[in-house]
């Protein structure tokens, strides 16, 4: 097993808690008093993003366990920047809220830069997969 520093255990930790800070300020305000009824993909993302935020308390203890949750960040932020955020900001025409999402996405930089690659390689990619019979 590909040994993980105690340095880069705390760049996980605190990836965990820019999550669970950034959503529980923004999310769970929503979703513990909500004012009215949610239209459909309001009320989808507000519960997704309300289950990150308790995946990302266990990164607290586990980060490398819950490393595919910061993947899903970032694959997910990623798509949404080059896919919605960046064409809407090259043409010009970003509304208060994609605007907002961009700045919230752009934060996401950070998981890169805190996700032990080596690790990810070896116990992800590399090894065998689980057995199907």
């Amino acid at each position: 097993m590909t040994q993980v520093s105690l340095l880069r255990l705390y760049a996980l930790r605190a990836a965990y808690l820019l999550l669970v800070v950034g959503l529980g300020l923004t999310i769970w305000p929503n979703i513990l008093n909500p004012d009215k009824a949610w239209p459909l993909m309001f009320g989808v993302v507000q519960c997704v993003l309300a289950a990150v935020s308790l995946l990302a308390l266990l990164g607290l203890r586990y980060p490398l366990k819950m490393l595919p949750l910061l993947m899903f960040e970032l694959i997910w932020k990623g798509m949404w920047l080059g896919l919605v955020g960046i064409p809407a900001w090259q043409a010009g025409g970003m509304s208060a809220g994609t605007s907002e999402t961009l700045m919230a996405c752009a934060m996401g930089v950070i998981f890169p830069l805190v996700i032990p690659w080596r690790y990810v390689w070896t116990n992800y990619v590399a090894a065998a997969g689980d057995r199907w019979k």
